[in-house]
C-alpha cells in the first residue's frame, strides 16, 4: 500500500510542478524539470537525511517514468483545457498529504524517533513545492501570507500518523486515517481561509523625553 500511496503522490506532485509553470514562459523541458523537482525534492532531502541511499526514485526508476509521464499528460491537457489556480491548490493538497504520510512511515521504518519520523513527513510533504516555488521565481508556499495551514497541516497529519502507529503498530488504517487528516486540515483552511496568527512585535514606547534631555 505505501509504494502505490508513493507513487500516487510523485504524480501527483509532478502535475502540481507542471501548473505551477503557467504563466512562467517555460518550455517542454522547464515544465518536465519542475515536474520532476517537485516530485523528488522533498523524498531526496528526506532519504539523504535518513542516510538511506541511493534515494528513492534512483533505486527505482519507475518512479522518474511516473513523473514524467504525468508531467506530459498535464503539459498537454493544460493546453487545450485551461486549469483554475484551485486545481493547483487541491493537487497540491492531496501531495502534501501523501508524502507527508509516505515521509512519516520511511522515518519509522528505519527506526527513527517518533519527533524525527514526525520532522521526516513534514520535510517529505513540503521541501519539494518550496523547491519549485524558488525555481518559478515565487515566494514559497510555506512562508507566504495567508496560506492557510500548510506545514501546519503536514505536521498534525505526521503527529497523528505517528501517533496511532504506537497505539497500534503498522496498521494499513493508520495511513489512511494520516491522509485524511492531514487533506481535510489543508482543503478546510482553504474553504474558510484559516490561518496561523502573525507575527506582528508590539511597537517600540515612544521617548517622551523633551528634546535635548537624557
Amino acid at each position: 500500500m505505501e509504494y502505490a500511496l508513493e507513487h500516487f503522490g510523485v504524480a501527483v506532485a509532478a502535475i502540481t510542478g507542471v501548473l505551477a509553470g503557467r504563466g512562467k514562459r517555460v518550455d517542454l523541458f522547464g515544465v518536465l524539470v519542475l515536474a520532476v523537482v517537485t516530485a523528488f525534492g522533498g523524498g531526496s532531502i528526506r532519504d539523504l537525511c535518513l542516510g538511506s541511499t541511493p534515494v528513492f526514485w534512483i533505486e527505482d526508476p519507475w518512479f522518474v517514468l511516473n513523473a514524467v509521464a504525468a508531467g506530459l499528460a498535464t503539459f498537454f491537457l493544460a493546453r487545450v483545457h485551461p486549469l483554475s489556480g484551485t486545481t493547483l491548490q487541491v493537487a497540491d493538497a492531496f501531495a502534501l498529504a501523501l508524502f507527508t504520510m509516505v515521509g512519516a512511515r520511511k522515518g519509522l521504518f528505519l527506526g527513527t524517533s517518533s519527533t524525527i519520523a514526525v520532522a521526516m513527513g513534514v520535510i517529505t510533504g513540503v521541501a519539494g513545492g518550496m523547491i519549485r516555488d524558488v525555481l518559478t521565481g515565487e515566494i514559497p508556499l510555506v512562508f507566504r501570507q495567508q496560506i492557510y495551514l500548510y506545514a501546519t497541516a503536514s505536521l498534525i497529519g505526521a503527529v497523528a500518523f505517528v501517533l496511532l502507529n504506537l497505539w497500534r503498530p503498522d496498521y494499513h488504517m493508520n495511513l489512511v486515517i494520516g491522509t485524511v487528516i492531514t487533506l481535510a486540515l489543508r482543503l478546510g483552511a482553504i474553504r474558510w481561509k484559516v490561518t496561523l496568527p502573525e507575527f506582528d512585535p508590539a511597537s517600540p514606547p515612544q521617548d517622551s523625553s523633551p528634546p535635548g534631555k537624557a
